[in-house]
């Protein structure tokens, strides 16, 4: 049917569906929302990123020299190392090194937070006590700017996601491995890592990737899940997605060193049987480097999920735990309140 133009002229026909009206006089006239996304990345451009990663492990595993091969950096130049009577008596701390990084005009705010002294000591009873409360004090320091009068320029500094470094000279998971990702695997994305893998051959690395990933389901503990790929999505993303599950954990080498192979400059160790590339692939039997397959997942296809899981899971656990507790005090106050009301004038009250 028709509907008459109230300004005169011809009459406007409409088509209802449901509650949805199409009005096919306009139907091929562009409005321009689908504009929308380029406002979205100008905007966000524009703002920038920030990104928090947590590496954790005992010494001697690799973890600065991974994170400055991951992100082209040198964030521990100023580093002192401590002899090792030093690091056994040497008690867990929380360090940051934050860098500004920026790539064809893209900005990153990168947080890299070590825990030198985890693991070191002779008795490493709760060890991971400290970063457990460092967690949660970056969960609360957001909670009070989120609930504060100037919530405009609230500054992130929550932990996105953990590298947790595996000695690949066990038969599997150590105790203290265990203990810290089940204390931690409700308040972080913890993604596992295999260290060293250049002390192994590829078939001690797939035996070792396998035994730890069993390990894992057996004791119940939650790392970081890769989304499942919408039914939408390419093969090769797809295909990408399972490799990256599969990889679990990470096998990886670092290297600051940059020597020459074939005719090319690459980051890589030299040994007197070759040389290890840090970069290498996995497309032939003797690469089991997961190098390349980490630093795709943490930057360039999961780092938005990384922090979409944070906000999302983790912080929302820590902040309804926090006001199902304000409001237990609140009720609590008022009915002790009430109790003093009601028996005011009729001896003590037991409260």
């Amino acid at each position: 049917f028709t509907i008459p133009n109230q300004y005169g002229g011809n009459s406007f026909p409409f088509c209802f569906l449901g509650h949805l009206s199409i009005n096919y006089f306009f139907k091929n006239e562009y409005v321009g929302f689908a504009t929308l996304p380029n406002q979205v990345h100008r905007k966000s451009v524009k703002k920038g990123f920030d990104f928090t990663l947590m590496v954790s492990g005992e010494s001697g595993l690799g973890k600065s020299t991974l994170v400055n091969s991951l992100f082209l950096t040198d964030l521990y130049k100023d580093r002192n190392l401590l002899n090792a009577e030093e690091r056994i008596t040497q008690t867990v701390e929380i360090t940051k090194h934050t860098v500004d990084i920026e790539e064809k005009g893209v900005k990153l705010k990168l947080t890299i937070v070590d825990t030198p002294g985890f693991g070191d000591a002779v008795n490493n009873t709760e060890c991971w006590k400290s970063v457990a409360d460092y967690i949660d004090q970056q969960f609360e320091q957001y909670f009070r700017d989120e609930s504060g009068l100037n919530r405009k320029n609230i500054q992130d500094n929550r932990v996105h996601c953990c590298l947790y470094f595996i000695s690949p000279f066990g038969h599997g998971l150590r105790p203290l491995d265990v203990e810290f990702m089940k204390a931690l695997h409700e308040k972080v994305n913890i993604v596992p890592v295999l260290a060293k893998a250049d002390t192994l051959t590829p078939a001690e690395v797939k035996k070792k990737k396998i035994k730890i990933r069993e390990e894992i389901e057996q004791y119940g503990i939650k790392i970081y899940q890769f989304p499942d790929c919408d039914s939408d999505e390419d093969e090769d993303f797809k295909q990408q997605d399972q490799e990256l599950k599969e990889s679990i954990p990470f096998a990886v080498i670092g290297s600051n060193t940059v020597v020459e192979a074939k005719g090319k400059r690459v980051r890589g160790r030299l040994y007197p049987w070759g040389i290890v590339e840090v970069k290498q692939t996995g497309l032939n039997e003797f690469s089991h480097c997961d190098f390349v397959k980490l630093r795709n997942m943490l930057v360039r296809t999961h780092m938005q999920d990384l922090k979409d899981v944070t906000r999302e899971t983790h912080y929302e656990n820590y902040r309804a735990h926090c006001i199902q507790s304000m409001t237990r005090m609140v009720v609590k106050e008022r009915n002790r309140k009430y109790a003093l009301r009601s028996w005011s004038g009729s001896g003590p009250v037991s409260l």
